[in-house]
């Protein structure tokens, strides 16, 4: 019955930490890997890794910065993938007959970015985490957070700048 309680404890602690970053986790995957069914697989993932490495989580750490980092390396892992770059599912647009809905210049000038610049601009603008907890899902130290998020703003400039 201890064990029961345990893990119920855990169970708790895991849905504090956690649960409120799962949105969180799968817009960063949906950055990351520009489909739907394919970031929520990842975020399912992500959680039960999470789930099985809980006792990694520091004090220190922050839980978002955390989760991010497993929710980050399962997409780059789903990329990595043989499958990934052969089989690829269409992606299903709905037909747009009106101009101002279509595609933004923003879009179409964040796409053309490799996926790592992307994600930093998603973390520190779009989620707007510090450059601590952006070079925590990025592996990187906050001086080189800041550099990445600084060098992929400069590359959108002249697409938004043409347009």
């Amino acid at each position: 019955m201890q064990q029961v309680m345990s893990r119920q404890a855990v169970g708790a602690d895991f849905d504090t930490l956690v649960g409120p970053h799962l949105d969180a986790g799968y817009r960063t995957a949906l950055a990351i890997l520009r489909q739907p069914d394919e970031a929520h697989d990842a975020v399912q993932e992500a959680a039960l890794k999470a789930w099985r490495n809980l006792g990694q989580l520091h004090a220190e750490t922050s839980a978002r910065a955390w989760f991010l980092a497993i929710v980050a390396n399962q997409c780059r892992s789903i990329r990595r993938t043989r499958w990934w770059s052969v089989i690829r599912l269409p992606r299903i647009e709905s037909v747009q007959t009106n101009p101002e809905t279509s595609t933004t210049d923003l879009e179409r000038a964040l796409s053309r970015l490799p996926v790592d610049d992307r994600l930093a601009l998603f973390l520190h603008f779009y989620l707007d985490l510090p450059f601590e907890e952006v070079g925590t899902v990025l592996g990187l130290r906050p001086a080189g957070a800041k550099t990445r998020v600084y060098r992929a703003a400069k590359k959108l400039r002249p697409d938004l700048e043409e347009s």
